[in-house]
């Protein structure tokens, strides 16, 4: 996209939402970091569900350490991966006590430094603790990316290289998040709503997809051919063709 574009891009998305933000549930960067690690590979819904009573009880990295792991592999149970991602948040926990005194670190360096925390993780948590502007590429921010040819790339490092060079003032600070909800709810993997998408003009996808109603119109457009089965029920049976007999008849007794 040119550069008039993608302003007009952002534009639009940011009038749509004016005030994105993430959709997990927390109540302080460390919460938040935590439910960044629990939804790798799993939706905001089910961890939101899983860490509202959770984060009743738990608070700091000590109360998590305190929890143990079975505790909180039997909290997290409904979370994909969950064997794996309470031994993350134990171990970041105890990293985050031993090494920054509970607190959650503020660079990306040493967040990427904790167990469980890859880059994206990183830039969650900065981008929605601190405000800073950073672009984490998730699948949607990834699919977005290369499906309107905003950033595209063949990896989620080039996609995040692209977005920091091309996304301008005023939009770099939500610019993820507006990738992101615009991803999860119109521009979809499976089916991307572009009958009401904002920015449908700016897309390079083709072919956009039509309306509910034009898709349904089509379907019963097919349906009423007469090359459909059911057409040709209608017609009724089709007669036999008679066919010459592939051999010819034998006598029953010799002449």
């Amino acid at each position: 996209m040119k550069r008039e574009q993608v302003f007009e891009f952002f534009r639009r998305l940011a009038e749509a939402n004016p005030s994105p933000t993430t959709e997990l549930e927390y109540h302080d960067p460390y919460t938040l970091l935590v439910a960044v690690v629990l939804s790798a590979q799993a939706t905001d819904a089910s961890v939101n569900i899983a860490c509202r009573p959770l984060f009743q009880r738990i608070k700091t990295p000590r109360h998590m350490v305190d929890f143990g792991e079975d505790a909180l592999r039997d909290a997290i149970k409904t979370i994909g991966l969950f064997n794996t991602k309470a031994k993350n948040v134990i171990a970041l926990s105890q990293a985050l006590i031993d090494r920054h005194g509970g607190e959650v670190p503020r660079t990306r360096e040493a967040l990427q430094a904790l167990p469980g925390v890859g880059r994206k993780t990183a830039n969650v948590v900065l981008n929605t603790a601190w405000g800073e502007e950073t672009f984490a590429v998730d699948t949607h921010v990834f699919r977005v990316c290369n499906r309107t040819g905003l950033a595209p790339g063949k990896t989620v490092d080039d996609v995040e290289a692209k977005l920091e060079k091309i996304v301008p003032q005023p939009f770099r600070r939500d610019a993820h998040h507006w990738l992101i909800l615009h991803g999860r709810y119109t521009c979809k993997a499976r089916l991307p709503e572009c009958w009401r998408c904002p920015v449908i003009d700016l897309c390079r996808y083709k072919p956009k997809t039509p309306p509910p109603e034009e898709r349904a119109k089509s379907s019963a457009a097919r349906s009423a051919s007469p090359r459909s089965s059911k057409a040709r029920i209608a017609k009724g049976p089709i007669a036999p063709t008679p066919t010459a007999s592939r051999s010819r008849s034998r006598p029953t007794r010799l002449p």
